[in-house]
């Protein structure tokens, strides 16, 4: 879906929120665990769990958590920027010019 400018129409938080207590939630279940074992696995409390699954709102730091609990850390992964890409060739370059500046050694007088 398009907006005015053409642009792609943009998912609210609320959307965003609901859609990642419904993920998690069937995660959950399919890994055949309760909340309260998630909740003791992700070391956050039953109703950390209860609240994340409702979509009301959780801390990045406890989103973290249970996605990690889940073992779909690769979630986590896909929002770094770098993730997958190669070096730019401004880290290539510094990366080069640290080695060459270790492999100097300096003569003794």
């Amino acid at each position: 879906m398009a907006d005015a400018l053409g642009g792609i129409t943009r998912r609210s938080i609320d959307d965003y929120e609901t859609r990642i207590a419904e993920q998690i939630r069937a995660l959950r279940i399919r890994n055949d665990l309760d909340q309260a074992a998630l909740a003791e696995v992700a070391n956050v409390s039953l109703g950390t769990i209860q609240n994340l699954e409702q979509g009301k709102g959780s801390s990045l730091r406890t989103v973290i958590k249970v996605v990690r609990a889940l073992g779909r850390e690769e979630w986590l992964e896909r929002l770094d920027p770098q993730h997958g890409l190669p070096p730019s060739p401004m880290q290539q370059l510094r990366a080069e010019r640290r080695a060459t500046a270790r492999q100097r050694v300096r003569r003794s007088s």
